[in-house]
């Protein structure tokens, strides 16, 4: 199974994810890491990314996907997933994939941000984000509360996905 983390920057997404992967023995990989470096650039200068820009990244995550599922690699990706098209891309088959989207204000986000440091996404990219997001159904995705601890989260999302403990 793999369990793809979701929401804007800022919203626990690594730190959930890695817990999750954690408690469960699982891999974890960070989207951060798919990124090209040309894409760090742009969000270091504060410059939004693109469509154009995502899509070597998006790509990318396909292709790991893919491979891990091939190989029986439950994994834990956190990736912001922002737009539902690139949720499409990512969602390469509905059995072995599942999003939790982490939900949070964009006050909490901010001052969340605000505290992050030797980050390459910066806080003044967290409006773009929120203008880039298209929620995703409750069909789609297992809304949580990112307000939460990362501690309550992970329980809720083993909880809801029967998930063992």
């Amino acid at each position: 199974m793999i369990i793809i983390v979701m929401g804007v920057s800022g919203s626990g997404k690594s730190r959930v994810g890695q817990a999750l992967a954690q408690c469960l023995g699982w891999q974890f990989r960070d989207a951060d890491d798919f990124h090209t470096q040309a894409a760090k650039e742009k969000m270091k200068q504060a410059i939004p990314l693109n469509d154009q820009d995502r899509q070597p990244w998006l790509e990318a995550m396909r292709s790991a996907i893919d491979r891990w599922i091939m190989a029986g690699k439950n994994t834990v990706l956190a990736c912001s997933a922002l737009k539902s098209s690139y949720r499409q891309v990512l969602q390469i088959q509905y059995s072995r994939v599942q999003f939790i989207y982490l939900k949070g204000s964009f006050e909490l986000i901010y001052k969340r941000l605000q505290h992050r440091q030797n980050h390459f996404m910066k806080e003044s990219l967290l409006q773009s984000q929120f203008e880039t997001l298209e929620e995703p159904t409750s069909s789609e995705a297992i809304h949580i509360d990112a307000s939460q601890s990362p501690e309550v989260i992970v329980q809720q999302v083993i909880n809801q996905l029967n998930l063992v403990d």
